[in-house]
């Protein structure tokens, strides 16, 4: 028995093979029954003719019910009007078990209801396209830095105090003493940077934001690099040929999938390097100009960015923010000590903020001072300051948010749908 998955089938015409997955969907037309199975790599359609098999696989085609598991061996015909280009002409069939009725069918069901079944939600064609392209797009930032000479390095999930403030911190009890759930990976990264030149962390992120949009979850991933002997100039360039990358990845291998989820390709062609850059004050100067309420100073919410993309036909990048908004590890521009040396990627189509980032504070005393100006204990940070002790230099990184990139490659609208089990404000199950 040959065994084969049903990506693999055009290269079998002819041949006697085995697929094993579930049924998708089955139709029947007197003494024919067209089963269409999935098994994660595609689907292919089985064709039974009476004629050809005992009574128990006839009725084996009959008894299947949806998402049942089964294995199905047959002869591997050509026919370009199937998915793949192929079918099954069937001569057996083995069922592993029977599925009750699907919870799940073809009529509209409310978010919340498919949310619940998110377990079984992600077998539809349209979620399981979107898992295929947020598998790309990691494999694709994973390849990307590695061939920029960074070193992946891994940061803790449990840390002992904020970086990006404290209000949005889950605390938990770590043997008596308190610690949150990482925020972000950044302040190890830059001392891994310190260590090996590039590096960069890829991993979960938590913020306790009591936010319902569709932009934001609770449990996020991030992919985070940092570099040693690089400025905001740097950091900008590493970013943009980084975006430009990873979705000229998904137009290239993805094509499928961007059918599936009919996806207007032409915004994404569009996203060639350089991206346009603007300042903070050009950026409050296009809303102004919009005639939208902007307050100089503030950071921009969600349809500021969106006012400010829409000039754009790709990602613009936002840079020299107040440093009053700012993190306290941003570096302030020489230039104009009010401002952060820091950016912020705007992607267009209304998806907002996908990355953030900056040159790093690398002055030892101008961090200190800033850590107490922020109320931040110094205690939980001796370690990241002793960064700027031996041998400190000029650094940058940023920060890319995937479940937001996923969404606006794929042009779903609600980052619920970008990760596999979301976790949001009311939503901890399944």
């Amino acid at each position: 028995m040959h065994i084969f998955r049903i990506s693999e089938l055009s290269r079998h015409i002819g041949q006697e093979v085995t697929v094993r997955g579930w049924l998708y969907n089955k139709r029947s037309s007197g003494k024919l029954r067209f089963l269409l199975v999935r098994d994660g790599s595609g689907i292919v359609q089985t064709v039974t003719f009476q004629g050809d098999v005992s009574e128990a696989v006839f009725e084996a085609s009959d008894r299947v019910t949806q998402e049942s598991s089964i294995s199905v061996t047959g002869k591997v015909a050509e026919d370009k009007r199937s998915p793949g280009g192929v079918e099954l002409q069937v001569r057996d069939i083995q069922i592993h078990q029977i599925a009750p009725e699907y919870p799940i069918s073809p009529k509209e069901h409310g978010s919340a209801f498919l949310m619940d079944h998110r377990h079984l939600w992600l077998r539809s064609s349209k979620q399981h396209a979107i898992l295929k392209i947020r598998h790309e797009i990691i494999r694709a930032s994973r390849d990307f830095f590695d061939s920029q000479g960074f070193v992946l390095v891994d940061a803790p999930i449990f840390t002992p105090a904020a970086c990006e403030g404290t209000t949005t911190l889950f605390e938990t009890d770590y043997f008596g003493e308190k610690a949150f759930l990482t925020q972000s990976g950044q302040l190890y990264m830059e001392a891994a940077a310190m260590a090996v030149g590039r590096a960069y962390c890829f991993g979960p992120t938590f913020r306790a934001e009591k936010s319902k949009t569709r932009r934001h979850l609770t449990e996020f991933w991030m992919i985070e690099p940092e570099a040693a002997f690089m400025d905001l100039e740097g950091d900008m360039e590493l970013a943009e040929n980084y975006v430009a990358h990873i979705v000229h990845r998904v137009l290239d291998e993805r094509k499928e999938e961007l059918k599936v989820l009919e996806r207007d390709t032409a915004p994404l062609e569009a996203v060639q390097t350089p991206f346009p850059r603007i300042s903070y004050d050009e950026a409050v100067r296009i809303l102004h100009e919009k005639g939208l309420p902007f307050e100089y100073g503030n950071d921009f919410g969600a349809p500021d960015e969106t006012a400010i993309s829409e000039n754009y036909d790709r990602p613009v990048m936002v840079h020299r923010y107040p440093a009053a908004i700012k993190a306290f590890y941003m570096k302030k521009d020489p230039a104009d000590p009010t401002k952060a040396l820091c950016v912020d990627m705007l992607a267009p189509e209304g998806v907002g903020e996908i990355i953030g980032g900056g040159q790093r504070e690398d002055d030892y005393d101008t961090l200190l001072a800033s850590i107490d100006k922020h109320g931040l204990p110094v205690s939980a940070f001796e370690w990241y300051l002793d960064l700027r002790k031996y041998g400190s230099v000029p650094h940058a990184g940023f920060g890319l948010g995937i479940e937001r990139t996923v969404g606006w490659i794929c042009g779903t609208p609600h980052v619920r749908e970008c990760i596999p089990f979301p976790r949001m404000m009311h939503r901890l199950t399944p």
